[in-house]
């Protein structure tokens, strides 16, 4: 079965581009951002990857790692590296995970436990399903998941949106609203009580509606 939001993300070992891992291990006390992509040497999967190198110092400083994932053994992505590094100008600063016995894509729900085979004789179509993203917290536990068509380019900005959100929730108990940006008003989470908010905001909040109360944000 695919896997959501709360549960645990599997641990896993693997080969990647950065020698071998396991999974938890490496994440450590971070957070962290998978993402996995139908094939090597792919046009949508190429920019994807370009971008992502590029904006890993925004990661970097929210304390989150980086890794992607797909079927093709670890020396194409090697060779695919050179390929993302010519075009979107920008080199692959983070590990890329070789799955060539779609242990991984199974375990994430990704792809059908019946696969199996040469990976490279497989098309980008027949691992469509390997477009997902997960966002994984310091507890090993999944706080989103997203899954990108192959034809449609994935948000990596959205992705670090999402992260402010979820580390302002888990530092400050704090949600945040529709078109949320770091710097606007949050939500105060309903598991805090009245009691527990006038302790943490003694100049009080708003409150538009009775299960509704609005403070300014400090992320």
């Amino acid at each position: 079965m695919a896997l959501t939001i709360g549960d645990d993300a599997p641990d896993f070992e693997a080969d990647t581009t950065e020698g071998r891992i396991r999974f938890h291990d490496w994440i450590g006390d971070s957070w962290a951002v998978l993402f996995s992509h139908p094939r090597d040497f792919t046009p949508v999967c190429t920019t994807e990857l370009g971008y992502m190198a590029k904006i890993k110092p925004d990661f970097d400083k929210r304390g989150v790692k980086i890794i992607g994932l797909s079927v093709d053994p670890v020396e194409n992505h090697a060779k695919w590296a050179a390929d993302i590094e010519k075009s979107q100008g920008t080199a692959v600063n983070y590990p890329m995970i070789g799955d060539t016995d779609f242990a991984i894509s199974k375990a994430y729900g990704m792809l059908p436990p019946d696969v199996s085979g040469d990976p490279t004789q497989r098309t980008p179509a027949q691992n469509a399903t390997l477009r997902n993203v997960y966002v994984i917290g310091p507890d090993k536990k999944i706080k989103l998941v997203l899954i990108y068509p192959r034809t449609t380019g994935r948000n990596f900005d959205e992705i670090l949106r999402v992260i402010d959100s979820l580390q302002l929730t888990s530092e400050q108990q704090l949600a945040t609203p529709a078109q949320w940006q770091p710097g606007d008003d949050a939500i105060i989470a309903g598991s805090v009580s009245d009691e527990q908010a006038k302790e943490r905001y003694p100049d009080g909040w708003e409150q538009p509606l009775p299960y509704m109360r609005i403070v300014p944000s400090s992320r």
